[in-house]
């Protein structure tokens, strides 16, 4: 297979991400971006997470530091946006994309998948590619009991010691989440492993997007 990289080594890549709760950017491209960073890439990451509250704010923004302690730049934003509403809260939500376009101008962002079973993430979704109209989109997948992991199209080999660090980090700093049953660090190496299967990546490994819209230069 054909692979088209996004950046060389010693490039820069400004990337933004997006995340309706505090775990979602490090469970859906985690790997990538340790990847991208052991790979000498310069990342410049806006890392955003729409709903933090109370613990959960403090593990968001421990974890996005660990994430990101190699990145050229990094900027970390929690907003306050109410779990499980995110439908309801709309019209505020929308807001504050726009004001977020004012401020970033990234090569890529990262963001849920449309067709995701969770309202948040759906919500996340619509309003990235309803506010940001002229760039690069990546849609990741998060695996949880509702079974919606889907069929990607563009993937992202990871090699074994990033996914097995993104693992790490993700067990280390999310205490609140570790009762959940998806929580499980064969949940997200066995998914890895099916994506990497899929690309025939060559450490076994991916992560997997879906990508609606691109253009060959």
């Amino acid at each position: 297979m054909k692979s088209l990289r996004l950046a060389a080594p010693g490039d820069r890549l400004s990337v933004l991400c997006l995340g309706a709760h505090s775990d979602d950017i490090e469970i859906g491209v985690g790997a990538t971006l340790l990847s991208l960073l052991e790979r000498g890439i310069r990342l410049d990451v806006h890392w955003c997470v729409l709903s933090a509250a109370g613990e959960r704010e403090g593990e968001a923004r421990a974890s996005a530091a660990d994430f990101l302690s190699e990145a050229a730049r990094a900027q970390i934003d929690i907003a306050g946006f109410r779990d499980g509403l995110f439908p309801e809260q709309g019209e505020e939500i929308k807001c504050w994309f726009e004001a977020l376009k004012g401020r970033v101008g990234p090569d890529v962002i990262l963001t849920h998948k449309r067709d995701d079973a969770h309202q948040d993430h759906r919500q996340v979704s619509r309003l990235t590619w309803n506010t940001f109209r002229d760039h690069f989109i990546l849609e990741y997948e998060v695996p949880k009991w509702d079974g919606d992991v889907g069929q990607p199209n563009f993937y992202a080999p990871v090699s074994a010691r990033a996914l097995q660090r993104k693992i790490d980090l993700l067990v280390s700093h999310f205490g609140s989440q570790r009762s959940k049953q998806w929580f499980d660090p064969e949940v997200f190496r066995g998914l890895a492993r099916l994506r990497g299967m899929e690309c025939r990546a060559q450490e076994g490994y991916a992560e997997a997007f879906v990508a609606r819209k691109l253009a060959l230069a």
